[in-house]
């Protein structure tokens, strides 16, 4: 099944059970992806790993504004917008822990043959492709940065 139709039959189990902050977060996300079929150039499809993608878009800005949100001392939006989160990580494969992230990334830098903070490009590309969906772009740069420094 694709996510999209996926997406759309948890809204209705959603509706069943009465769960306001998965319906709306379903709901959300079912527009985004709406928006993403029409765009121009899209030809009216969706496909899997475009929807990964804006899922992780998703979850990136409801952590962002989860911390903008604690730092102003709104608490009430804070667990709102994680709350959201929640829900749509249950749709994305399951994160890397940093021992993973860490040993995943040192064959990585093994493989291109990184010896320093200047090859950092090199195993950021590598390493972006081979970890997508499985590890944030923040944590992957950081712990490279860490391994090279």
């Amino acid at each position: 099944m694709e996510m999209f139709d996926r997406i759309s039959n948890d809204i209705k189990d959603a509706m069943k059970a009465k769960d306001k902050v998965r319906l709306e977060t379903l709901r959300n996300i079912k527009k985004v992806f709406l928006e993403a079929k029409t765009a121009p150039g899209a030809n009216d499809t969706l496909t899997d790993d475009a929807a990964m993608k804006i899922m992780q878009k998703l979850v990136k800005q409801g952590k962002d504004s989860a911390t903008l949100y604690a730092e102003q001392g709104r608490a009430d939006l804070a667990e709102a917008e994680l709350a959201q989160v929640a829900v749509i990580e249950t749709y994305l494969p399951k994160q890397m822990s940093a021992e993973e992230l860490e040993a995943a990334l040192r064959a990585i830098i093994a493989e291109v043959g990184a010896e320093g903070p200047k090859d950092m490009g090199k195993v950021m590309g590598t390493a972006t492709k081979k970890l997508a969906g499985l590890a944030e772009g923040r944590a992957i740069s950081a712990k490279v940065k860490e391994l090279l420094g």
